[in-house]
C-alpha cells in the first residue's frame, strides 16, 4: 500500500468566525454537555446581574423555567448599553453577545468588581442557544433583538419607551450541544440561595413552571453572609451565639468574613471571590488561617493561659468546631486554573490577614467571656490531639518490606498496582468469610468489619482512633488521616462499602461514610469509595435462580412468568454462599456499584449534621418529611 502523504501548509490552518468556536468546544467553555454544562448556561446569565448588583445598581433579579427547557432571567440593572460601538459599529449589546471577550469587565469603570470575568459568558450562552431574544430598558426606550445559534436573525430595534432600566434574556439551550435539556430545579436554586447570602439585600425570585403545580422560591437576605453562617449552623449546637462579623472595603477589595463555633469537633470553611465558591482556597483562605491561628495565640498568651513553656496551638486546634465564611471582591483576581476553583492574588493574603487580626483582636478583647470560651474549646482539641499521636502511629502505613504491619484480618489482594486494586469493607465475619472465598484473590482484598465503627460526628479524633475498626481501615488504606492524609499512598483506587440491605446495614454504611466524609474526604473527591448493590430478592424457577436488586425488577418477572416460584428476601450478605456473593455482587462483569460523588459539599455537610449529629429535633423532621421514600423497612 502507498504511504498517504499529509500536506500541512496555510490551508490547513483554520479560522472559525465569530461564535463557531463555542460550538466546536463547548466543554472549554462550560466544561461539559452533561448537566453540569446545562446548569452553568443559567449561571452565567444570572452571574451578569450579579455584576450589577455588585455595582450598586441592582437588586431584583427574577429568573423562571419555562416549559419546553426555556429559560428567561430578568433584572433591574442599568441596561446592557445599545448605542452603536466606537469600533465594532454594531450596537454595543450585540457585540456582548456575539463575540467572546468583549464586555465591561476588562477595565475602565464599568465595574469595579465583576464575576464574569473573562467576558465569555453572555457570548457563550448565545452560542450554546438554539435560540435568544434579548430585551433591555434604558436610554428611555425598549430594545429588542433576537438570535439563532448565536447569529443575529434581526436588527436591534426599539420596541417602546420606559422610564425603567434592566436586562431581560430568553434562551433555549441547543439540544443539538448537550445531552439533555432537564434543568434541576434544586440545583439552582441552592446557587441561588448562595449568591443571596453572598449578596446582601439582593432579591432573587425563582419560579419554575414546568409542571402542573408552580415552584417558587424567593431568596433576600439582610443579614447577608451573617446569615449563612448561621443556616450552616442552624442544627449545630453554637457556643457563640451571634457571629463574628468582620467588615472592610477598600478601594480595589471589600473583605467580609462571618464566622461561629459550634460545639461540634470538624470545621466547616466556605470561600468566595467575587461570588465564585474558591473550592481550593487560596490566598484569602491562607491568609484567614494564618491570622486566625496567631491572634488566638497571642491573646491566649498575653492573658497568661498559655505559660511561656506552654507550645502554641495549632490552626487544627483553634478551628475545631469553627463555620466561616470568607467573601472577598476585587478588582483584578487571578485565579489558578481555568474552572476559577483557586485564587492566587499575592498581595491578598496580606491584606487578609491584617483586616482579621485586626477586627478578630478587637473582638476577643471586647468580648472576654467568648474569648476564653474560644481559647479553652482550642486547648481542649490540642489535648485531644495530642492523646491521638499514639493512636496514630498504629495507623501509619509502614513501607513494602513491613507487611506484617497490615492488619491480620485483612484478606489483602496478591496485586500491587493501587489503580487495579479493589478493598471491599464487609459488615460482619460471616459475610467476610463468604467474600474472601468468592474474591478474585489478585485485584480484590476483602477486610471484614465487627459491628458499627464510632460515629465520628459526636467524637474528637483521640476518640476515633482509638476504636479498633477505625484503626484497622486507616491501616488498611494506608493514606494516614488528617494533617497527614496523602491520597497517593491510597493501596486501593476502588473502596466498596458492602453492608447487608437492612437498617443496620443502612446504619453501618451512613457511619462508614460520615467518617469518610469527615476525615478522608479527597477519597470521595477522587471518585475511590463506592457502595455495593447486593440483590434483594432470588427466585428459583426451572433450576434456575434469578436474582432482583429492587421490587420493580422482580414485579417485572412475575408478570412475565408468573408468580408461585420460591421467593427469598435477603437480609443479610451472610445468607448467601461465596458462589452466589461473587456472582451477584462482585464480579466486576455481572455486580452493580455506586460511586460515591460530592456534588455539593455544603448541602452533604447539612445532611451528615441532621442525621449523625447530636440534635434529636432535626434528625425526626428529616424523618417525617422523608418517610414516605422509604421501602423495605425491616420492622
Amino acid at each position: 500500500m502507498a504511504e498517504k502523504k499529509h500536506t500541512y501548509d496555510e490551508h490547513q490552518i483554520q479560522v472559525l468566525e465569530g461564535l463557531e468556536a463555542v460550538r466546536r468546544r463547548p466543554g472549554m467553555y462550560i466544561g461539559s454537555t452533561g448537566a453540569r454544562g446545562l446548569h452553568h448556561l443559567v449561571y452565567e446569565v444570572v452571574d451578569n446581574s450579579i455584576d450589577e448588583a455588585m455595582a450598586g445598581f441592582c437588586s431584583s433579579i427574577d429568573v423562571t423555567l419555562h416549559p419546553g427547557s426555556i429559560v428567561t432571567v430578568v433584572d433591574d440593572g442599568r441596561g446592557i448599553p445599545v448605542r452603536e460601538h466606537p469600533q465594532v459599529k454594531r450596537p454595543a449589546v450585540e457585540v456582548v453577545l456575539t463575540l467572546l471577550h468583549a464586555g465591561g469587565k476588562f477595565g475602565g469603570e464599568g465595574y469595579k468588581v465583576a464575576g464574569g470575568l473573562h467576558g465569555v459568558g453572555l457570548s457563550v450562552v448565545n452560542a450554546l442557544s438554539q435560540w435568544l431574544e434579548v430585551e433591555v430598558k434604558r436610554d428611555r426606550g425598549i430594545f429588542h433583538q433576537r438570535y439563532e445559534r448565536g447569529k443575529p436573525v434581526m436588527d436591534l430595534k426599539k420596541k417602546g419607551n420606559t422610564n425603567r432600566t434592566g436586562t431581560k434574556i430568553t434562551f433555549l439551550p441547543d439540544a443539538d450541544i448537550f445531552d439533555d435539556l432537564n434543568f434541576e430545579f434544586d440545583v439552582l436554586a441552592k446557587r441561588f440561595q448562595e449568591l443571596a447570602y453572598l449578596n446582601r439585600g439582593v432579591r432573587i425570585t425563582f419560579k419554575d413552571l414546568r409542571f402542573a403545580e408552580p415552584l417558587e422560591k424567593v431568596y433576600r437576605f439582610e443579614g447577608g453572609i451573617v446569615s449563612f453562617v448561621q443556616h450552616l449552623n442552624r442544627n449545630k449546637d453554637v457556643i457563640i451565639k451571634k457571629p463574628i462579623h468582620i467588615e472592610e472595603q477598600g478601594e480595589n477589595t471589600d473583605l467580609e468574613i462571618a464566622m461561629q463555633y459550634n460545639a461540634g469537633y470538624s470545621e466547616l470553611i466556605y470561600s468566595f471571590a467575587n461570588n465564585i465558591h474558591t473550592h481550593e482556597g487560596g490566598t484569602h483562605e491562607l491568609g484567614f488561617k494564618n491570622a486566625l491561628t496567631r491572634v488566638v495565640n497571642d491573646y491566649a498568651r498575653q492573658k497568661g493561659i498559655l505559660k511561656d513553656n506552654d507550645a502554641n496551638l495549632s490552626g487544627d486546634d483553634i478551628r475545631e468546631g469553627l463555620t466561616a465564611i470568607i467573601s472577598i471582591k476585587l478588582k483584578d483576581p487571578q485565579f489558578e486554573g481555568q474552572t476559577k476553583t483557586k485564587l492566587g492574588n499575592a498581595e491578598i493574603r496580606g491584606v487578609v490577614e491584617g483586616i482579621l487580626y485586626e477586627g478578630m483582636q478587637s473582638f476577643l478583647e471586647k468580648n472576654p467571656p467568648l474569648a476564653r470560651k474560644i481559647v479553652d474549646k482550642s486547648i481542649r482539641s490540642f489535648r485531644a490531639r495530642e492523646a491521638a499521636r499514639k493512636a496514630r502511629e498504629l495507623t501509619r502505613r509502614k513501607n513494602a518490606l513491613e507487611v506484617n504491619a497490615l492488619p491480620g484480618k485483612l484478606a489483602d489482594c496478591t496485586s500491587k498496582d493501587p489503580g487495579l486494586s479493589e478493598l471491599y469493607l464487609v459488615e460482619g465475619d460471616s459475610a467476610g468469610g463468604s467474600a474472601k472465598q468468592g474474591r478474585e484473590r489478585i485485584f480484590q482484598a476483602i477486610l471484614p468489619l465487627r459491628g458499627k465503627i464510632i460515629n465520628v460526628e459526636k467524637a474528637r479524633i483521640d476518640k476515633i482512633l482509638a476504636n479498633e475498626e477505625i484503626r484497622t481501615m486507616i491501616t488498611a488504606l494506608g493514606t494516614g488521616i488528617g494533617d497527614e492524609f496523602d491520597i497517593t499512598r491510597a493501596r486501593y483506587h476502588k473502596i466498596i462499602i458492602m453492608t447487608d440491605a437492612d437498617v443496620d446495614g443502612s446504619h453501618i454504611r451512613t457511619l462508614l461514610l460520615t467518617f469518610f466524609f469527615r476525615y478522608m474526604r479527597p477519597l470521595i473527591e477522587a471518585g475511590y469509595v463506592y457502595i455495593a448493590q447486593p440483590p434483594l430478592y432470588k427466585v428459583k424457577k426451572d433450576k434456575k435462580e434469578h436474582y432482583f436488586y429492587n421490587e420493580e425488577q422482580l414485579e417485572a418477572f412475575f408478570r412475565q412468568q408468573g408468580r408461585g416460584a420460591p421467593l427469598q428476601r435477603y437480609k443479610g450478605l451472610g445468607e448467601m454462599n461465596p458462589e452466589q456473593l461473587w456472582e451477584t455482587t462482585m464480579d466486576p462483569e455481572k455486580r452493580t456499584i455506586l460511586q460515591v460523588k460530592l456534588e455539593d459539599a455544603l448541602l452533604a455537610d447539612s445532611i451528615f449534621t441532621t442525621l449523625m449529629g447530636e440534635k434529636v429535633e432535626p434528625r425526626k423532621e428529616f424523618i417525617e418529611q422523608h418517610a414516605h421514600l422509604v421501602k423495605n423497612l425491616d420492622i
